[in-house]
């Protein structure tokens, strides 16, 4: 069940029929944006694995990407996001 890459809450959500202009009933964030769409990906080029999309700047705020897909990344997203942001911290921890 896709999750929101925002607060983390699942999402019922038919397959792909995300509207521009749904948003999170938990926190009321945008879902079809790039953190909650299957392809996106924090540590490929343009945190995108699709080669062919147009990427917008803004990974959050609901776009009208043609390859949208709604993932089960937004938990994994926040997952993936908080784990590599502690990894980063933890090289510059004295020890």
């Amino acid at each position: 069940m896709p999750g929101c890459a925002h607060c983390g809450h699942s999402l019922d959500i038919i397959a792909n029929q995300v509207g521009r202009s749904d948003t999170c009933p938990h926190c009321d964030e945008d879902v079809r944006s790039c953190r909650n769409c299957r392809h996106y990906d924090a540590s490929v080029a343009k945190e995108c694995k699709e080669p062919f999309a147009e990427v917008p700047s803004d990974k959050d705020g609901a776009n009208f990407c043609e390859l949208f897909q709604i993932g089960e990344g937004g938990l994994h997203a926040k997952a993936s996001r908080d784990a590599m942001l502690n990894a980063a911290e933890a090289l510059f921890r004295k020890r």
